[in-house]
């Protein structure tokens, strides 16, 4: 039986800043796994974020404080992987086919983007978790919403698009 995991049990923790692997078979199958793990992580980040979302201005402040002090670790490592071992093995596999490679830079693009907005929702959670109040639960919302919809797309265009170009399939 699979034991669900809280946001502070990541392989994308801070001491696993390089969970690449150093032998070529393991590179071969490590990258499924890592990369399922991590869309799954990202997709409870989103529904922790939603829930947050869904009950303001009631909030529980723990559930914002373990979201704040989640977000930013687990997108740096997570964005960290996929640029050095997922967007290299797709550039290589499109390579010499009409694909676009534009589309690395987009999803790098959008890495750094979602990392900034991270940032910024990270602040508010804080804050929130440490007592201040929610004086426009709309505006919290909509920025809830904005990163972890951000998130979600980014998540499914690599699930529909780069990962099966490189023999992975994530369907979860």
């Amino acid at each position: 039986m699979s034991q669900k995991k809280g946001l502070g049990s990541s392989l994308f923790e801070a001491g696993d800043e390089n969970p690449a692997p150093t032998d070529r078979s393991s590179r071969e199958v490590v990258p499924a796994a890592v990369m399922k793990r991590a869309h799954r992580e990202k997709l409870q980040l989103c529904d922790a974020l939603e829930r947050i979302a869904d009950a303001l201005p009631s909030v529980d402040r723990l559930k914002c404080l373990g979201a704040a002090n989640a977000i930013i670790p687990l997108l740096r490592n997570i964005h960290q992987y996929e640029e050095a071992v997922i967007f290299p093995a797709y550039e290589d596999a499109v390579v010499g086919s009409n694909a676009n490679l534009a589309s690395t830079r987009r999803l790098r693009a959008e890495h750094v983007e979602d990392e900034c907005f991270a940032g910024e929702v990270t602040e508010i959670l804080l804050a929130i978790g440490h007592g201040e109040t929610v004086e426009n639960p709309e505006a919290i919302g909509f920025m809830l919403r904005g990163l972890f919809e951000n998130l979600r797309r980014h998540i499914a265009f690599e699930r529909e698009h780069v990962l099966p170009m490189i023999g992975i399939v994530d369907r979860d």
